[in-house]
């Protein structure tokens, strides 16, 4: 009986171990041409995920059905799903995944009345014939590259994967540098999030202005001096940047992935309450000797609670950014032209745009020793040309004194120009179409966001307050 079972037990180990020999020499064979490193939890055959033959002696049959992009929002369900199957359900209707936020904003300022759900609902008119025509044209060929059905902008730090591998493996100088899935880090968030938006601020980094001459003297002729598309002012990083967090460490997983939970609060990490500490936030505890927080990447990090008298008598609803905020975006005029002509002589001085596409055909164009391209840009949903240009630019870039308004509590937020667009558009007979369309004139400009550029509030944050309630009633941002 004992030595059946040990020939039982032989048998199961000797297949198991014939099993693992066979999965490992599947994979050496795509590994023979593919050198690359895979993370403990994806020791798999490629074609789990990439379909394909590992067995085939040749790269055309190898190759056969290839699955360039698994992980692909397209492909998630299938590819991810068995092995993740509640994260890739929850994810695809993640903002990151659906744009619906941003995309519903800017559309229902130029007349849209109804929402979408995702952004790959907008509408493709092929000739547009109203202003929301217009805009749901620039929104596909102009605003859709950060996200991840798609591999970004055509720039060093701005090439990314698409669906989980956006986030999860490591892009740089526009290629794919590892194949461990892991935990994102910044360099993955700011393939997104950079040219003036949350999160490019929390490194102290503000875009330059469009025009060469107001780029000069920063720029130079090295290659990849401008990784982000354009050049940007070393400004203050935000305290929790130079003390050592990343962006995980306040914004998890069950947020950025559509999972129960919410933002982050600067109070539910430093305001000092029972009832705060009974509910902290992930990877925060409460010790003897104060809170801390255990970093992704296994810092710890001290957490100062709010002492400051301020803190506790302020007889207004203000939030903390509002005091602690060094500096904020505050750009305002986004000018989008729209030119369907082939004369780009105009645009020498403005040749960088921050769109890779549209720079390439910029240069090649003026440049009078190359073979002149029709002025077309890709719809971004679709990857087809289409005829057209979207030009941009900006009646002021300004990174002052925090503007000041009131967010949906009422609360005193810093606010920043959202809904300052103007779209006009000229046809290739140098007709006119659109001149200068701007939103509804009853939607507010200023909303609130949140700078991440936190700083000591230092001995302006009074006067700061109180020159807003001063001003507040006579000229409001709207």
């Amino acid at each position: 009986m004992k030595r059946a079972l040990s020939l039982v037990i032989l048998t199961l180990f000797l297949t198991g171990c014939s099993e693992e020999h066979r999965q490992t020499e599947l994979l050496r064979q795509c590994l023979d041409c593919h050198a690359m490193e895979l993370d403990r939890q994806h020791q798999l055959p490629c074609t789990s995920c990439h379909q394909g033959d590992n067995a085939a002696k040749d790269k055309g049959s190898a190759h056969a059905q290839l699955l360039a992009h698994p992980s692909h929002p397209d492909s998630m369900q299938k590819i991810c799903g068995p092995c993740h199957g509640q994260m890739v359900a929850e994810v695809l209707g993640s903002t990151h995944f659906t744009l619906n936020n941003s995309t519903n904003l800017f559309r229902e300022a130029f007349g849209a009345t109804d929402k979408l759900t995702s952004f790959l609902d907008t509408p493709s008119p092929a000739a547009p014939a109203t202003a929301l025509d217009l805009a749901d044209d620039l929104l596909r060929r102009r605003c859709f590259k950060c996200h991840p059905y798609s591999q970004g902008d055509n720039y060093p730090a701005t090439t990314h994967g698409t669906g989980c591998a956006s986030c999860h493996l490591a892009f740089a100088e526009g290629r794919l540098t590892s194949h461990k899935f892991e935990k994102p880090r910044d360099e993955q968030c700011l393939s997104c999030h950079y040219g003036n938006y949350v999160g490019f601020d929390y490194y102290g980094r503000f875009e330059h202005d469009f025009n060469a001459d107001f780029r000069t003297p920063f720029t130079t002729s090295n290659d990849h001096f401008r990784p982000y598309g354009v050049e940007y002012h070393p400004l203050v990083a935000d305290i929790h940047q130079q003390r050592g967090m990343v962006c995980l460490d306040c914004h998890s997983g069950k947020e950025l992935m559509g999972k129960a939970g919410g933002k982050p609060s600067c109070r539910g990490c430093h305001e000092n309450s029972e009832l705060v500490a009974a509910n902290l936030p992930d990877r925060v505890e409460k010790r003897s000797d104060g809170f801390i927080l255990q970093g992704v990447d296994g810092k710890e990090h001290p957490i100062p609670l709010l002492q400051h008298p301020a803190h506790f008598e302020q007889p207004e609803a203000i939030t903390c950014q509002a005091c602690h905020a060094q500096w904020t975006f505050n750009d305002f005029g986004k000018h989008f032209l729209r030119s369907d002509r082939d004369d780009l002589s105009p645009w020498t001085l403005l040749a960088t745009q921050g769109d890779a596409e549209l720079e390439a055909l910029i240069e090649n164009n003026i440049n009078f020793d190359k073979t002149e391209l029709p002025p077309q840009m890709t719809d971004t949903l679709t990857g087809k040309s289409q005829p057209g240009l979207w030009f941009k630019g900006y009646s002021m870039r300004r990174w002052e004194t925090p503007l000041l308004g009131r967010d949906e509590s009422g609360a005193i937020a810093t606010v920043r120009p959202l809904l300052d667009w103007s779209l006009s558009w000229i046809d290739q007979d140098e007709t006119v179409r659109f001149d200068a369309v701007t939103p509804d004139p009853a939607r507010k400009i200023f909303h609130s966001y949140v700078p991440h550029t936190t700083g000591p509030a230092g001995v302006f944050y009074r006067p700061r307050i109180d020159q807003f309630l001063k001003t507040e009633h006579i000229s409001p941002p709207r």
